[in-house]
């Protein structure tokens, strides 16, 4: 098990170095100046000189791409001289030193995601403050997908051939076809203004809504229905066909028919055989989805006015705001890398079969 896990680890660590590495580069070949984003289009000569010495843009790529890495990496490389360009700022991130090497150091501390070029905020604490509303709508949105696919899906198995059956199958294909963006809009317009004196939601809202008597926030539930449902339709319908796919490929085999022979009735069948062998791969699917959910919320975030990455992510992309952005891509590669090593440590303890191949390893 802890050869698995470490393992899991150790792979996960080189994809997000190739993920970080292909976000700098990415981001090195987008037009405009970020000085120009900071200071604006008249300024100093001096002022613009200090911006780029600050961020490193009088270096030459390969150097900014070293400090890239630096700043994110847990065990860092630092100097105690004031003048080096790896210089310890405690006004940047607490440290704590774990290895003196003369005027240089190792140290271990939080990954650093800069500034941001419009608010001037750190980066992590806008993430911080927007992370809460992302998590809570990406789990509210698969917990709704799982339940209901599982249950759709044994249900369309139960009854295949069907016309029930063939109906879950049209509506599976429309909502694995139809975007995004274009469901929220139809949700937020019929459910929250053309029917909103029936359902009482609203067609834009946040986790969190103002007290009309201006004594604080509150919790506000109600505006987490329709987003949630609207990024929940797609993972609904995968999860739904492939339940009930595995599950009558399950039914099939030999065991389930010595099952038969032995008296056992069909939907006991499935209730103490067949539905647990077939949900190894949903389980798979669901973490998946979950990671990805997370990243590909921004256009149900910004139809519904839901403060979260994806909301800021999206305003940070209109004013060139990029250390926003690319913190916020770091943090959703790092939540997608973590999730899958969860999933696979599941799938490692429910499927026999994946045990005995990491042993064979």
């Amino acid at each position: 098990m802890l050869k698995f896990i470490f393992r899991k680890i150790l792979y996960s660590l080189l994809v997000l170095f190739g993920v970080f590495t292909v976000i700098f580069f990415l981001f090195q070949i987008i037009p405009g100046d970020p000085v120009n984003v900071i200071l604006g289009q008249h300024t100093s000569k001096e002022s613009v000189g200090a911006v780029r010495k600050d961020l490193a843009l009088d270096q030459p790529m390969y150097v900014r791409y070293a400090h890239f890495i630096n700043n994110l990496s847990p065990i860092s490389y630092h100097s105690k001289d004031l003048e080096s360009r790896i210089y310890l700022d405690p006004n940047k991130y607490s440290f704590l030193p774990i290895l003196p090497l003369g005027h240089h150091q190792l140290v271990l501390k939080f990954p650093y995601l800069m500034r941001s070029y419009i608010t001037k905020r750190e980066v992590s604490e806008v993430i911080k403050d927007a992370f809460l509303e992302t998590t809570v709508l990406a789990f509210a949105a698969m917990l709704i997908a799982s339940v209901l696919g599982i249950a759709l899906g044994i249900f369309s198995a139960i009854l295949k051939g069907k016309w029930i059956d063939k109906l879950l199958f049209i509506v599976s294909i429309l909502g694995t076809s139809a975007p995004s963006f274009l469901i929220g809009l139809l949700m937020a317009w019929l459910f929250g203004y053309v029917l909103t004196d029936y359902t009482g939601l609203n067609p834009t809202g946040s986790l969190f809504s103002v007290d009309d008597y201006g004594t604080g926030e509150y919790l506000d539930i109600k505006n987490l229905i329709l987003p949630a449902i609207t990024l929940g339709i797609r993972p609904l319908a995968v999860i739904m066909q492939l339940t009930r796919d595995a599950l009558l490929e399950t039914l099939s085999q030999d065991y389930i028919r010595t099952a038969y022979a032995k008296g056992l009735s069909y939907k006991a069948a499935i209730a103490k055989h067949a539905l647990k062998n077939s949900l190894n791969p949903v389980v798979t699917s669901i973490g998946s989805w979950l990671s990805s959910l997370m990243a590909g919320a921004i256009f149900v975030e910004m139809i519904f006015s839901w403060k979260g990455i994806g909301f800021e992510v999206f305003n940070a992309l209109e004013k060139n705001d990029l250390p926003v952005v690319i913190g916020c891509t770091i943090v959703f590669a790092i939540v997608y890398v973590i999730l899958n090593i969860f999933v696979d440590i599941i799938y490692w303890l429910i499927d026999p079969r994946v045990k005995l191949s990491a042993s064979a390893i």
